[in-house]
């Protein structure tokens, strides 16, 4: 009974405490607000009314702990553990209020952004009359036509047509992969009981006004998680698609080449399908598959603290030890390199021409301060775009080993993020953690656009988009592709 008397003592004085500091602040909050203002007023009579919500919000309120300012009703409210409670005031809870207020916010002004444009002083009219004076050559001009149609891509849902309409309904989208001509999209399903099951979406019929396309069913179904993927020419250009995917229980991890044949209505009448390899390769991060002709059919795979080049037709190995996993790999074309991303922020090139017994088959080595999540290397080969979990993009000069620029803007803290670019258009695109999908110009880093996420944001439903010059063909139309839950929406040029 002691115990307990003395405890609500304790707290009465407790609370008289907090309510003369409440009344202290509030009073000198007013008198400077009330300063500010008369300050302000006597120099300058035409300007507007500073907003005292955003100030008080940011900088002149102290951050009380187990308090929460509320900018808008002006007072403080208590933050509530996260449990035992019947709908609790929390930091993650006031953070997801304030990206989903941003979030329609940003829709709003998606339906008017055909009346904006990504750089002051460039609209439509301007580019043609400088375009028509000599001031902007060929190049150029092409560039920023691109950049005035990125800004003005107006978002419209794709009806898909399947013959398990059900399917559709209930399996989330995962992750989707453009080939190479873009008339096809890899996707991967998450399946409501479980596992993850493979599609083929044929993109022809992508045209406006109507967006319909069709998912071929497949024969192929895993429950196990796919860590990575890529398109694979075996047979012929985009005949295969390489997944690296995880061990559970008692299977080991694998790389395994579904052929793009097993699909329902993807092949020509006749042809048979081809045939499924399975490379037991345990706790692959990473794959790339090789069109370099010192390496043909060969494809390699990022391990923990090891990289491994396989030949498909012999199935011969070479093995290079690494100080740190492998996240993300790509093959150069001409060049005999294979340039690897690692955890540790390394960026190294392999030369395949070297013996894995050898000290010398590292030819590049770039650094990052952060986990490397995504190399890109462009067309020229001499330079390669990179990003990381700090949200560091960079442009890199292989023949210097320089970052010669950066674009800014992306978020990332933990999750691997790939990076999509386009140097036809000369645009870079990246979705990043907060759900957002970013533009930026190749030439200069410059953000062109930010389109926020048609559902609202959340870590487990990251949009997963793919960009290209002509969707559904040769005779396509330059676009985006998004794909959040179980819907697929185009981003299409006007």
């Amino acid at each position: 009974m002691h115990k307990s008397s003395w405890q609500s003592r304790r707290h009465r004085r407790r609370g008289q405490r907090h309510r003369a500091w409440f009344r202290r602040h509030g009073s000198n909050e007013r008198n400077d607000a009330g300063a500010q203002q008369s300050t302000q007023g006597s120099s300058d009579g035409h300007g507007e009314a500073p907003s005292t919500s955003s100030t008080a919000g940011n900088s002149s309120v102290p951050d009380l702990p187990g308090y929460y300012f509320d900018p808008e009703k002006k007072r403080y409210f208590r933050l509530l553990p996260g449990h035992n409670n019947c709908n609790p005031l929390t930091k993650e809870s006031i953070r997801q209020k304030e990206m989903e207020r941003k979030r329609l916010k940003l829709l709003e002004e998606e339906k008017q952004q055909g009346k904006k444009v990504a750089r002051l002083g460039f609209n439509t009219s301007s580019l043609l009359q400088k375009s028509k004076l000599g001031f902007l050559n060929a190049t150029s001009y092409c560039r920023l036509a691109h950049e005035l149609r990125v800004s003005c891509m107006q978002r419209k849902k794709v009806q898909i047509q399947s013959s398990d309409p059900s399917a559709l309904a209930s399996d989330q989208f995962n992750l989707i992969m453009a080939d190479t001509n873009s008339d096809r999209l890899f996707t991967v399903n998450d399946v409501k009981v479980g596992g993850s099951k493979y599609g083929i979406i044929s993109l022809h019929g992508l045209k406006t006004p109507t967006f319909r396309v069709h998912m071929h069913e497949n024969l192929y179904f895993t429950n196990r998680k796919v860590n990575a993927m890529c398109w694979a020419s075996l047979n012929h250009l985009d005949s295969h698609v390489l997944l690296c995917l995880m061990g559970i229980a008692e299977t080991p991890g694998c790389a395994t080449l579904l052929p793009t044949s097993l699909f329902v209505s993807n092949h020509a009448a006749g042809d048979r399908p081809g045939m499924l390899c399975s490379f037991r390769i345990p706790g692959a991060w990473s794959c790339a598959w090789s069109l370099n002709i010192q390496a043909n059919n060969c494809f390699s795979t990022g391990l923990s603290r090891r990289v491994l080049v396989t030949s498909v037709v012999t199935g011969h190995r070479q093995s290079f030890g690494t100080s740190s996993d492998v996240l993300t790999q790509q093959f150069a074309v001409t060049a005999p390199l294979l340039f690897n991303g690692c955890r540790s922020g390394e960026i190294f090139a392999i030369d395949l021409r070297c013996q894995n017994q050898g000290k010398g088959w590292k030819a590049t080595r770039l650094f990052h301060d952060s986990a490397v999540t995504s190399v890109q290397i462009l067309q020229e080969e001499q330079c390669l775009m990179a990003s990381d979990m700090a949200g560091t993009i960079k442009l890199w000069d292989l023949r210097t080993t320089k970052c010669i620029r950066q674009y800014a803007g992306h978020v990332n803290e933990y999750a691997h993020l790939p990076l999509h670019v386009h140097e036809e258009e000369g645009i870079l695109v990246a979705v990043g953690q907060d759900c957002y999908t970013r533009i930026w110009s190749l030439h200069d880093g410059q953000l062109l656009r930010t389109i926020p996420s048609p559902h609202p944001t959340s870590k487990a439903d990251i949009p997963s988009v793919a960009f290209s010059s002509r969707l559904g063909g040769s005779q396509g139309a330059p676009g985006l592709l998004m794909a959040v839950r179980q819907d697929l929406y185009c981003f299409s040029y006007s």
